[in-house]
């Protein structure tokens, strides 16, 4: 609209100033400024540096800033940090140059990880739990920061899963993930102020859809088909607790994504959130149908240059059924470091975990920290009330130390070794080691 009223101004004033041959001359030479002017910010060229395995027509992809659009350095910022994010990108930083006729090249330059990794996590304790997760990941399939990968569990008996994650198969927004898994363990349940071992297999597939609307938001919605078995070994019993169980069972998931965090290498600082809630539908009333959900909230603060603090607080609700398979569980894995596999089952979840991390070596390559945390939560018993959560039986409180040895060009290449040691009732202390950090 901006340029048609131009043109009407011009011709109105050459009309009535001009000859035909002065008149067309005169709109031509202040359409030649007016273009100009209006393209002289525009971006001619977007080159990426320091691709390798990474498709260059992926990074333009996803990137904001795109040939023959205005130069906005607030969104060349956002774009540097979306690159950082991905699992194929170490780091990333750009320049912009001026061309001949006051336009701009803008290049990227990436330094990549290497992007086929194993990984494992494996814990002990004092109550001779012992388990341990291995399996093999290619974080850049195809170039396209596909994700592929499986693994190996032992946790008294053998599991296995795989998986894939494409967030932009679509476009630079949309994508799908699939899974499957096959899992098997042996699990407390709990009824009665006694306690029965079961063998626990879960099998089943999953599909979700990714979308992201923008940098920070991120949405991913869908379901998956499953079948729960219980089988009783050992323990208390109790004809209101079925000794074998096999349920078919269904599930529709949706998970909210705010990330506000920047990376430089293994340094984070930032705000992030995760929403996830889920619908679980069965049948048989031994499992009956649930709804649970519970939320993330993790901030990470630099601190100096060597240091970072990390916090995560994560709130939690299920239906609250009086039942020996409540959904949430206090395990090494998930929430406290050295409390052993699954020691307790809950409607409800508030659980904290805080810890500063000192960089001790940091070279070209490679670093290493040392951390000292808390981990402490509570549980809500299986048909409790809220007032659960302040009763001290359910409340666990677990300081430690670690290490970190971290491998800069090898994307989530952070070995930890973590020691527990709980202050609370009936406590236990452990050692977890595992990939990647805790939170």
């Amino acid at each position: 609209m901006f340029s048609h009223s131009f043109l009407l101004i011009v011709n109105g004033y050459v009309n009535s100033s001009f000859t035909m041959i002065g008149r067309h001359l005169f709109v031509i030479f202040f359409l030649l400024i007016f273009v100009g002017s209006a393209q002289q910010n525009n971006v001619t060229d977007v080159r990426i540096i320091g691709a390798k395995k990474t498709k260059s027509t992926f990074v333009k992809k996803i990137v904001q800033v795109k040939k023959g659009v205005p130069l906005d350095s607030v969104i060349l910022l956002k774009d540097v940090e979306r690159l950082k994010r991905l699992p194929s990108i170490a780091h990333a930083d750009f320049q912009v140059f001026t061309g001949e006729n006051g336009e701009y090249n803008v290049v990227f330059t990436i330094e990549e990880n290497f992007t086929i990794i194993p990984f494992a996590n494996i814990y002990a304790s004092s109550n001779d739990d012992f388990a341990f997760r291995i399996g093999l990941q290619e974080f850049n399939l195809l170039g396209r920061n596909m994700i592929l990968g499986g693994f190996y569990q032992y946790d008294t008996y053998n599991s296995l899963g795989i998986n894939l994650r494409a967030p932009y198969l679509i476009n630079n927004k949309t994508g799908l993930a699939v899974n499957y898994k096959n899992l098997t363990t042996e699990e407390p349940v709990f009824f009665d102020d006694t306690t029965a071992n079961y063998k626990y297999n879960n099998k089943g597939f999953e599909v979700m859809g990714l979308y992201e609307f923008n940098f920070e938001n991120r949405i991913e919605l869908g379901f998956s088909l499953f079948t729960e078995d219980y089988t009783y070994l050992s323990g208390a019993t109790s004809a209101s607790v079925p000794q074998f169980l096999n349920v078919d069972k269904h599930l529709f998931k949706f998970i909210y994504n705010y990330d506000n965090v920047k990376y430089y290498y293994h340094y984070l600082d930032g705000f992030r959130s995760m929403l996830n809630l889920q619908y679980v539908g069965s049948s048989d009333t031994n499992l009956p149908e649930f709804l649970i959900g519970f939320n993330d909230f993790i901030y990470y603060r630099r601190m100096g240059s060597k240091g970072n603090w990390a916090s995560r607080l994560r709130l939690g609700l299920a239906s609250n059924m009086k039942t020996p398979f409540a959904p949430f569980t206090v395990d090494n894995n998930l929430n406290i470091r050295g409390v052993g596999n699954t020691i307790d089952r809950g409607t409800g979840a508030v659980v904290f975990n805080t810890e500063y991390r000192h960089t001790l070596i940091d070279k070209n390559w490679f670093a290493m920290q040392g951390n000292i945390f808390i981990d402490g939560g509570s549980w809500r018993n299986p048909g409790g009330d809220f007032s659960d959560f302040g009763d001290r039986m359910n409340l666990r409180i677990y300081p430690g130390i670690g290490l970190r040895f971290i491998h800069k060009r090898i994307f989530n290449a952070i070995f930890r070794i973590d020691y527990g040691y709980g202050i609370t009732n009936n406590a236990a202390q452990g050692i977890v080691f595992g990939i990647g950090q805790y939170f």
